[in-house]
């Protein structure tokens, strides 16, 4: 269940509507975001598109989607006989591409069909080799619809609900190079928490939020100056999914306060100490200085608890995303699209201690650090890859 309440803690129920929260999956100059599995390549071309390279493989994205719209544009660079698709609900196993995944073809003659579904077949409306279509795909609950072209192809219902990637395949020895443009996803079950434009979801917690906070390109930004203020959500959160990306540059340094008191105590060992929530790291790990961390203090770890596993931080000045999956003493940290933190307070009896409704933070460690696409949701399930366990203290 989605959590949270106002600064007065009177609880939202799970069945409140939140916004729907929109934003660019392809920002036409990096492939940010975005994870290439198996065997296979892409690029950003000089005009802005995506395009497959070479191999048999997918581009999947970082975060998992359940109900979503996924919007973009398409073609074909091979006159004929090409292939490819788009995955939904996807799980990130399965070689060369995903299993279990539900894909909306592109192969030549089905280009739009939902591939398992006998209603949704798809034939005669796709544009000549070479020539942009458009797809405007919703899947809401059991039910998926396509439009193609500005035409409804299909809706219809039959479709698991579950939660998985979103993917392109990318089958260029026998399918043929495509590329792909104006990518853009809502996400129907996140909030934003940040509008683009003003701090009005966060507040200064000991100095006003201007004294080292900005608002910049529709990113949070902080100055680094020192002895600023964190800055504190106006919303109380229990269980919950936050998404957002981060910018540092070398060595810098900064962190996400996660369920803290209002004063942003993040650090608890015994129950004698006031209640505390804790701090997930956001840290350029490659600098120098850094080298001799633990490993609890490497980005994405939670803090004093648990280190980041593997370490997948981008270098200095690149875009890295961030996802903090809570529920209940059960907390998972996903960097740049990789479970690197899944634990709870049997494994790890320190998480026990912190508290499980609180603010969130973003913290100013004198350091400059930008945040974009901050957005808040129910917590979500079945994020783990198969196999993976929770980690040991």
């Amino acid at each position: 269940m989605f959590r949270v309440s106002l600064v007065v803690c009177v609880l939202i129920s799970s069945s409140a509507t939140a916004e729907d929260f929109s934003y660019s999956l392809f920002d036409g100059e990096t492939l940010n975001g975005w994870t290439i599995e198996n065997d296979a390549t892409a690029e950003v071309t000089s005009e802005g598109t995506l395009k497959f390279l070479s191999g048999n493989g997918w581009l999947r994205t970082h975060h998992q989607f359940q109900d979503f719209r996924l919007q973009l544009e398409w073609r074909t660079l091979k006159p004929t006989k090409y292939d490819a698709g788009i995955f939904f609900r996807a799980a990130n196993h399965g070689k060369p591409f995903p299993k279990p995944a539900y894909q909306v073809n592109l192969l030549e003659g089905q280009e739009g069909t939902l591939i398992g579904l006998k209603d949704g077949q798809c034939r005669g409306m796709a544009k000549p080799a070479g020539e942009w279509n458009s797809f405007d795909l919703t899947v809401r609950g059991d039910r998926a619809s396509l439009m193609f072209n500005d035409q409804l192809a299909y809706d219809l219902n039959g479709v698991e609900v579950r939660p998985g990637f979103l993917g392109l395949q990318i089958e260029v020895p026998l399918g043929g190079q495509f590329e792909f443009r104006h990518i853009r996803v809502t996400e129907y079950d996140s909030q934003s928490v940040f509008d683009g434009k003003t701090l009005a979801e966060w507040e200064g917690a000991k100095a006003p939020a201007e004294s080292c906070w900005s608002v910049d390109d529709s990113q949070i930004v902080c100055s680094g100056e020192k002895g600023g203020t964190w800055l504190r959500s106006k919303n109380v959160y229990g269980d919950f999914n936050f998404r957002f990306d981060y910018q540092l540059q070398g060595g810098g340094n900064s962190g996400i306060y996660v369920r803290v008191p209002k004063d942003g105590l993040h650090h608890r060992d015994n129950q004698s100490q006031p209640e505390a929530g804790f701090e997930v790291q956001v840290l350029e790990d490659s600098a120098a200085q850094y080298r001799k961390l633990k490993p609890y203090q490497y980005s994405a770890s939670v803090y004093d608890i648990e280190g980041a596993d593997p370490r997948v931080s981008k270098s200095p000045g690149k875009w890295n995303t961030l996802e903090i999956n809570c529920h209940g003493q059960e907390v998972t940290t996903i960097h740049n699209g990789v479970v690197v933190v899944h634990i709870n307070s049997d494994s790890h009896p320190l998480l026990g201690l912190r508290k499980v409704e609180g603010f969130l933070g973003l913290q100013n460690h004198s350091s400059v650090v930008k945040y974009r696409n901050l957005r808040v949701g129910p917590a979500r399930e079945n994020l783990i890859p198969a196999g993976k366990q929770i980690q040991s203290d």
